[in-house]
């Protein structure tokens, strides 16, 4: 496998778009700040960027033939996170969750209201195990049992401070750097992906390249992939490809009968997830991306997941079907504040896509329309 360990500028480069992309907010349905940022880094990248009805980015890179297939390439914006849903008369919040919230992840954390006035800070709060009963202490806390406290007095306090129901919360975590070229922080689930996308048309600024490349923010992915069903039918894709995160089997808590994916080790070729449910990887599509990975010299992992699924069921099912694959990323904690990805990884897998499109031609032709 290539692992540039000691290209410093790239890892830098990686490590500099995760950490934007991590620090920033965009819970389903809000993903805005998400968008913005991503039309800025994708001018001189793309042909056309535009926005659909629903929200999800949507930058174009035309081909140099006119008979190269279309690829669509689709990265998350959004992230889980939570939403008031009831003020009490003392000015503290209860909340709904947006998004596959582990509830014992969301206990004592600090995170930002992104009220109508800017933001402001809160503490999620419960009852102290100082006054809990025995039976108490031996059942997790609830979300339902937690609030949010920002400091406020009373329920007209927080209409004052611009929150009211239906205001968005984010955990308020920032982008860190741990040893071994890995990092952690909130929402890798899919900044990682959004920065892969990035770097990815960065990379093929400049070459010549038959296809024609839609590269896709989508939102409302963690809510029911939702901007991928409408992103997919404007892109009338002959291949699509999920940029996303996945969880590894190698920290303590699961073991390789669970996972037998490991961080550092590659990108994954999704084969199935779900169980099949969601999506079964196109046998094209599975060919193409690794014949591409050994054209490089690059370690591909083969991911068989039993639980979630990512944009790609939705895109695969498209129109009159559109065929699909997913690369993916291994992300420890996966749905926490304090994810954790080996930046080798990102980079293998922007090595692994370009290598692919660069070779899409011999493995796709464009649909007659």
């Amino acid at each position: 496998m290539i692992y540039l360990t000691n290209d410093s500028e790239s890892f830098d480069a990686i490590a500099s778009l995760l950490e934007k992309y991590s620090n920033a907010h965009g819970v389903s349905g809000n993903e805005d700040e998400i968008g913005r940022l991503l039309k800025e880094d994708l001018k001189g990248c793309a042909d056309e960027i535009k926005f659909d009805a629903l929200g999800s980015l949507i930058a174009v890179r035309k081909g140099s033939s006119p008979n190269g297939p279309t690829i669509m390439l689709a990265a998350h914006m959004d992230e889980i996170g939570l939403m008031v849903k009831y003020i009490d008369e003392n000015g503290f919040l209860r909340f709904a969750k947006f998004g596959g919230w582990f509830d014992q992840t969301l206990l004592n954390q600090r995170v930002i209201v992104h009220g109508s006035k800017g933001d402001i800070y809160g503490v999620i709060g419960s009852k102290p195990p100082h006054v809990m009963t025995p039976e108490d202490a031996k059942s997790p806390v609830k979300h339902k049992d937690m609030f949010i406290d920002v400091g406020a007095k009373n329920a007209e306090d927080v209409k004052n401070l611009g929150i009211e129901p239906g205001t968005y919360i984010t955990t308020d975590r920032s982008f860190a750097k741990l040893a071994n070229n890995r990092v952690t922080g909130k929402c890798f689930d899919n900044r990682a992906g959004v920065a892969l996308m990035v770097e990815v048309m960065r990379r093929l600024k400049g070459k010549d390249i038959k296809a024609t490349v839609y590269a896709v923010g989508t939102v409302q992915e963690e809510v029911g992939l939702k901007g991928a069903k409408t992103a997919a039918y404007a892109s009338n894709a002959d291949v699509a490809l999920a940029l996303d995160t996945t969880v590894p089997g190698d920290h303590p808590g699961i073991t390789k009968l669970d996972s037998p994916l490991e961080i550092g080790k590659g990108p994954i070729v999704a084969i199935s997830d779900a169980s099949g449910r969601g999506l079964i990887a196109h046998p094209q599509v599975v060919k193409w991306l690794r014949e591409s990975a050994e054209k490089i010299e690059v370690d591909v992992q083969l991911g068989v997941g039993e639980g979630g699924t990512t944009d790609a069921s939705a895109i695969h099912l498209t129109k009159e079907g559109i065929p699909t694959g997913t690369v993916q990323i291994a992300t420890r904690y996966i749905h926490s504040p304090v994810e954790v990805i080996d930046l080798a990884d990102i980079e293998n897998s922007v090595q692994l896509v370009v290598a692919a499109i660069e070779r899409a031609h011999k493995y796709f032709t464009k649909k007659n329309e």
